[in-house]
């Protein structure tokens, strides 16, 4: 008979160490950072690549009992790591500079979104590709809304290493990815309306509403230590209220950050918590990622799929930026350095597609796609930004972009 928890602590091993190891050995970190080489480690430890090699293996240590704990640990770890970057919109400077906010993040979201949706109606001119309870609309716009978010805390990493977060060039990058998660979670919301339970979300959304004054009242009244404590008993209310609503536990998580100031809990802190998250808990749902995807329509197609989706992600991206360049008169490069941060999807962008495959909206096969469509677009990123700021060393000390 094997032991559980033995086989469990095997299965941690692989999540931490062998991702650890390709990244500090290989010293990918220039192109594929840690965290992609972690998402990317879950593919390959999933039932596509490590379940086909070796299923006698694979079937022995992630077995019915292990995957439900690490879906467990999963759950919560990503439900904190939205909690965090709802508590770190910052919507004061983008209401300042509004007209400039306001115009280039909707480009930079509505035109990645129609290219998107674009890609989507091609890809659905073959089956495979809808969920089991999705529908022809509700795929095309959570294709074309994967392929317009911008991952905004994995943004936050590659602007520190970069050497920007802290600069005017930077801060102002993140008002726009700010304003398009905002709209994301929008859009998931309104992809995830079950109106069969549109009393219970109506309900949530009313009930919600009086415990965030509340929430907000009683955290300006007890010590900074109390107050992370209260926080993970108001995520884990929320997470449950919008589960039980019929909208999505992720949605809750984040609305539950997002109603809250980051300035209650301390830029160190807050900071040091984030990456907390990131190192011990994580990767465990890069993992349990990984076991979702399927390569059922076949892997030429699915990676066929991922370059026509990462393409129009892109494209889209850079061209809706370059348009919001034009219009405020930006200086040379700076568009081409603004769009290539913005395109950045990672995290984000899987935990939108988790939602998706939650709910049966795509399939594993569409879910496969995008997941290495994000992971193209993520290692994209620091290679091609970091010559652009050299050639154009005076963008990143300016700040207004209008």
């Amino acid at each position: 008979m094997k032991n559980t928890a033995e086989t469990f602590l095997v299965a941690m091993l692989l999540i931490f160490a062998l991702p650890y190891l390709v990244w500090r050995v290989g010293r990918t970190e220039h192109a594929a950072p840690l965290v992609v080489v972690q998402i990317i480690g879950g593919v390959l430890l999933g039932p596509g690549v490590l379940g086909a090699a070796l299923p006698g293996y694979y079937g022995y240590v992630f077995n019915p009992q292990v995957i439900g704990t690490l879906n467990g640990i999963a759950w919560w770890a990503v439900m904190l790591f939205v909690f965090v970057a709802g508590v770190e919109l910052d919507l004061g400077e983008a209401w300042k500079r509004r007209r400039e906010t306001g115009l280039t993040a909707g480009l930079a979201l509505t035109v990645p979104l129609m290219f998107g949706a674009g890609a989507a109606l091609i890809l659905l001119q073959w089956p495979g590709w809808i969920g089991a309870s999705g529908t022809r609309w509700q795929v095309v716009l959570g294709i074309g809304m994967a392929c317009a978010v911008t991952a905004l805390p994995i943004l936050v990493l590659f602007l520190d290493k970069l050497e920007i977060l802290r600069q005017p060039f930077g801060q102002r990058i993140l008002r726009y990815a700010s304003l398009d998660d905002i709209a994301i979670w929008g859009v998931l919301a309104l992809i995830l309306l079950d109106w069969e339970r549109v009393g219970r979300q109506v309900a949530f959304l009313a009930a919600f509403a009086i415990a965030a004054v509340l929430i907000r009242r009683l955290l300006t009244r007890i010590v900074v230590r109390d107050r992370w404590y209260v926080a993970l008993v108001w995520v884990a209310l929320c997470g449950f209220a919008a589960d039980w609503s019929g909208l999505h536990f992720m949605v809750g998580a984040f609305v539950a950050g997002a109603v809250l100031d980051k300035d209650w809990f301390g830029e160190a802190e807050m900071d040091a918590f984030r990456n907390f998250v990131l190192l011990a808990m994580m990767p465990v749902f890069f993992l349990s990622t990984g076991l979702r995807t399927s390569w059922s329509v076949g892997g030429v197609q699915v990676f066929a799929a991922a370059a026509l989706l990462l393409v129009a992600s892109v494209g889209g991206k850079l061209a809706g930026v370059q348009l919001a360049g034009r219009t405020l008169r930006w200086g040379k490069g700076e568009a081409s350095i603004v769009g290539w941060l913005l395109q950045t999807k990672a995290l984000i962008m899987i935990i939108f597609a988790n939602i998706l495959l939650d709910r049966a909206v795509i399939s594993s096969a569409t879910f496969t796609a995008l997941l290495l469509m994000a992971v193209g677009s993520t290692m994209l990123t620091v290679p091609i930004v970091t010559p652009l700021l050299r050639r154009y060393a005076g963008i990143a000390r300016a700040g207004s972009g209008s």
